[in-house]
């Protein structure tokens, strides 16, 4: 995906530039130390803690590694080319999903996913409308934000835990958002691996289906012992406001179908997300009445409807391509600091001492897992978790002839779906405030989370998935390969 940025391997380093693993070790804790400090101590947004470890490490890579200002340059240049297109593709998500919400394909999704809510199935049905609704906007934190709010407040009525619905609220919306091409961290896995978007989903598909049938199962069992009555108020309350100010027809649903079918079929993604920003304005301009000049204001500004429900209107605010910033800088930032840790061979250097570690696919695939897992809690940022491991560990899965959907999968199942376990990461600190939940009391019942991960070290152990590059002349076994890394 995007361009080719190869990292350097850690035997192409000449010997005197090459950092030792305490040398290499230091720009990570310095990141990690600012993020923490940052994010959790002063509570402050991810981007100047970036900043800080991006200055921090240019520094070590100028004064202590001795790297001119230009190969620095030169570094943070060529990573950001890497997620180039990641990048492009996040502007244009931004401003297609203002476009599905304008246009009522995203509130005629909500309307329809209502009618089906029962006692015995509420659990159940909110796993697989979350993950439907995460799908279609390419977002698990707004999915949980809003629709997730909504239905723990159902729940509750039905007399179920809060922490359960939260459970099955988080397994829907990351089961959604990592199958989805409008998800900004599945679009950041592809771009900092050299992935195409579409061969990442594809290879996340297997595993991410078998977690969510799995905790879909669990939450089945959970709901036989469900009673209740379902606050019928409430959802036509619900559905009321989405069918006073939009028009709720089938018809809606186009822009959704043209897109995803584009996608299914193997047109780029790029041109099919654009398709489906004109689509979505046309039917805004055709079903729901908007002229054409507030039609592509939605999709510059966003939209804020006014639908007489607090919940609803929080669902079906968007930032359009002006609210694309905020998460686009913490990307970029991301994408300068690593980098440079590649540039000065501190990636090439963690990766080389965990090829001496692992010696087998299965070790890999497990130890991969393991890495992004800590990230997550060390730098408290789901994206640093998915672009350190991502970028470090490009040629030790080369060494092993994996395909690069094999990382990309690996950084994205044990990452993203992780996130959330984090108490003071930004993951869990969202969810937890955003749900009233604390993390320990959902993550017992948030099984797709703990499922992801697991499903992965299980293929890399058995194998199956795994897929070898073409020009290998054997594929080995999970048991018996060995990389060359001496």
């Amino acid at each position: 995906m995007g361009v080719d940025f190869t990292p350097k391997a850690y035997d192409d380093i000449p010997e005197d530039e090459r950092p030792s693993l305490g040398e290499a070790l230091v720009p990570i804790a310095g990141m990690i130390l600012f993020l923490s400090v940052g994010m959790i101590w002063l509570e402050m947004d991810p981007q100047m803690p970036l900043l800080w470890g991006i200055a921090f490490a240019g520094l070590l890579g100028r004064y202590y590694f001795g790297y001119s200002w230009e190969r620095l340059y030169d570094g943070i240049s060529r990573s950001i080319l890497t997620g180039l297109q990641a990048i492009l593709i996040l502007f244009v998500i931004y401003m297609l999903i203002s476009s599905w919400i304008d246009a009522g394909t995203i509130p005629t999704l909500m309307y329809y996913g209502l009618e089906f809510l029962s006692p015995g199935i509420f659990l159940p049905f909110t796993v697989v409308l979350s993950a439907v609704v995460a799908f279609a906007i390419g977002s698990s934190w707004t999915t949980a934000g809003t629709l997730g709010v909504a239905m723990i407040g159902i729940g509750s009525g039905l007399g179920i835990p809060e922490a359960m619905t939260a459970g099955a609220v988080l397994s829907g919306a990351y089961t959604g958002d990592k199958n989805s091409p409008l998800s900004d961290t599945t679009n950041l896995a592809a771009a900092v691996t050299n992935t195409d978007l579409m061969d990442h989903i594809r290879a996340m598909r297997p595993g991410t289906m078998i977690a969510f049938t799995v905790s879909l199962v669990l939450f089945v069992v959970l709901g036989l012992n469900t009673s209740g009555t379902i606050p019928v108020d409430r959802v036509t309350e619900m559905q009321a406001g989405l069918a006073n100010s939009y028009v709720v027809s089938p018809i809606t649903l186009l822009p959704l179908i043209i897109t995803f079918a584009l996608a299914f079929y193997g047109f780029p993604a790029l041109p099919s997300l654009g398709i489906g920003i004109f689509a979505g304005v046309g039917i805004s301009t055709t079903v729901q009445g908007a002229s054409f000049a507030a039609a592509w204001e939605a999709v510059h500004n966003g939209t804020s409807p006014e639908t007489g429900l607090e919940l609803t209107n929080e669902l079906l605010a968007s930032g359009g391509l002006s609210g694309s910033v905020w998460v686009i800088t913490i990307i970029v930032a991301a994408l300068a600091l690593g980098g440079i840790l590649q540039e000065i061979g501190v990636l090439a250097s963690i990766a080389y001492h965990i090829g001496q570690a692992v010696s087998s696919v299965a070790g890999l695939t497990a130890g991969t897992a393991a890495g992004t897992i800590a990230m997550n809690f060390l730098a408290a940022e789901q994206f640093m978790a998915i672009v350190v491991p991502g970028m470090t560990l490009q040629n030790l899965y080369d060494e092993y002839d994996l395909e690069s959907q094999n990382l990309s999968r690996a950084v994205e199942a044990a990452g993203t779906t992780t996130s959330a376990f984090v108490p003071w990461g930004s993951g869990g600190v969202f969810m937890a405030s955003t749900l009233g939940v604390p993390v320990i009391e959902y993550a017992p019942y948030y099984f797709f989370g703990i499922l992801s991960p697991l499903v992965l070290i299980a293929m890399g152990v058995t194998g199956w998935g795994i897929v070898y590059k073409e020009s290998a002349e054997a594929e080995p076994t999970a048991e018996t390969a060995t990389p060359s890394v001496d």
